[in-house]
């Protein structure tokens, strides 16, 4: 059994926030008050602050001089933007893995195997947590920092959940599609770069 995911407060904020907007609480264009949100969860402002910052940076909310900070009115055209960056990114990422994953595929797996569980639950959250921490794996073995933390700094978990919950993207068997890149890793795959492109680019919401 993996160890569970510890989260910061200001992580625990942002997925409150961002499960906020999904959910229809908060509406596009709907102000979110940041000491309102503090009070709630009986929290400081500073790390409400700080996820609210994350969440600008992401362009999921964004904030005005005297109009405070607000939800960004999306659209699955804003969402199918990150899908081409981080597809580009994660084929170089797994040409870099791939003599590293050749090696020990563990991680991957142990992501796939927490995916069938949430496959077979209809588990949306255990899917997206999963699919993230297998990908997240992915660039780590590419073992360049830079890439990385360019990954990263997408902000790829919301974008994926967002993805998921918000546009209902009808992807069911997420273990079957990440079993196929584990495979093409085992049995390197000359293609295994462009693979993953093409994987990822097959997330990408449709329509918009």
């Amino acid at each position: 059994m993996a160890p569970p995911v510890v989260r910061s407060l200001r992580e625990q904020i942002r997925e409150f926030i961002v499960d906020g907007i999904v959910s229809g609480r908060w509406k596009p264009g709907e102000r979110i008050v940041e000491r309102g949100i503090a009070t709630e969860l009986e929290v400081s402002q500073t790390p409400v602050r700080e996820a609210l910052r994350e969440l600008e940076v992401m362009r999921l909310i964004e904030s005005a001089p005297n109009k405070g900070v607000r939800v960004r009115r999306l659209t699955a055209a804003d969402l199918e933007e990150i899908y081409p960056v981080r597809a580009g990114l994660e084929q170089i990422a797994a040409e870099l893995a791939a003599p590293r994953l050749r090696q020990d595929l563990s991680a991957l797996e142990a992501e796939v195997a927490l995916l069938q569980e949430a496959d077979a639950e209809g588990d949306a959250g255990a899917q997206v947590r999963h699919t993230v921490a297998f990908h997240r794996e992915l660039v780590r073995a590419s073992g360049n920092s830079v890439l990385l933390h360019t990954w990263e700094s997408l902000g790829i978990e919301v974008w994926t959940a967002l993805s998921i919950r918000w546009l209902g993207t009808r992807q069911r068997l997420y273990a079957a599609e990440h079993q196929a890149v584990v495979e093409a890793f085992r049995k390197d795959d000359p293609r295994v770069g462009e693979l993953v492109k093409e994987h990822v680019l097959g997330c990408a919401p449709q329509g918009g």
